[in-house]
């Protein structure tokens, strides 16, 4: 693991910014960005077009590893490149951005209020592949919907499992059991949440770490606990819905947590933006987002 990277994510001052969406939900980061879904036909079309919203965003001389000190990138965004550069390269080289990868393959149906990760069959090919192309550390995603004790362990236990593998391969993991913002009852699914994720990470061998991505949680500095343990890298915070303007509050009354945020970092560009107008506005958000992941 490179150290002057694992340096800057342990304490650099800034956010990660999250650039990683999949097939998914590409067509509503791109309506957001003002590119209807009239715009293009069939997936190649959709990606590319995603391509240059992201690569419009990174090469512009606002990001930079002053704030932005990870990104986290989609598997088909690693396949290509930024300016003619491969993008972890890029990233890296260029930006001083720590090149972070998502490997999920999307979530499976709910079952007892949570929604797990489908399977990864072809995770090691795929870790090795990201270490190959500079790749830092990955990212995977599950879904909590209610405090249900048994789902929540299930979903944590997933998460560590799987990082333990990605922590095998030489790359550093987020894990990110996220609680949906509308559950009713968020604040005990996140009661259960942290006790769960406490009691796991008694399970890691001597020297490892992992980081977590978390919702921003009902009560204020309720993750103090994880930010504080040893074997937890960092804790960094997802957006999960709230407005940028919303989620930089919320982060700001959490100590030690910072951002990794993806539709509160995009908010407000769009492709009909001249350069000067797009440059204004992304600065404009890379900076509140970095004052409230440096504020908390």
């Amino acid at each position: 693991m490179n150290q002057e990277q694992l340096n800057k994510i342990a304490r650099g001052q800034g956010f990660i910014a999250a650039l990683d969406q999949s097939g998914g939900s590409t067509p509503k980061a791109l309506r957001l960005y003002g590119i209807d879904e009239s715009a293009y036909q069939g997936d190649d079309q959709m990606f590319d077009l995603v391509h240059a919203m992201r690569t419009r965003i990174v090469t512009d001389p606002a990001f930079n590893g002053q704030r932005v000190i990870g990104a986290i990138l989609f598997e088909m965004t690693m396949d290509r490149q930024f300016d003619g550069v491969d993008a972890a390269t890029y990233l890296w080289e260029k930006k001083q951005v720590v090149p972070f990868l998502k490997v999920d393959k999307g979530l499976a149906a709910e079952a007892d209020g949570v929604q797990l990760m489908k399977p990864m069959p072809g995770l090691d090919a795929l870790l090795a592949r990201a270490r190959a192309k500079g790749i830092f550390g990955t990212k995977m995603r599950s879904v909590v919907n209610g405090a249900n004790p048994q789902g929540v362990e299930a979903a944590v236990a997933q998460q560590f499992e799987v990082g333990k593998q990605i922590l095998a391969a030489g790359l550093m993991p987020i894990l990110e059991p996220e609680v949906n913002i509308k559950a009713a009852d968020k604040a005990q699914a996140e009661v259960l949440l942290k006790a769960s994720i406490l009691k796991h990470l008694d399970t890691l061998a001597d020297g490892q770490q992992i980081m977590l991505k978390l919702t921003l949680p009902s009560v204020d500095g309720f993750f103090t606990e994880l930010v504080q343990h040893p074997r937890v890298l960092r804790v960094v915070a997802l957006s999960g819905g709230y407005t940028r303007a919303e989620s930089n509050q919320l982060l700001a009354r959490n100590p030690g947590v910072v951002a990794s945020f993806s539709r509160a970092l995009t908010e407000g560009l769009t492709a009909q933006q001249s350069d000067a107008e797009f440059h204004a506005m992304l600065d404009e958000s890379i900076e509140s987002i970095c004052q409230a992941s440096i504020a908390s």
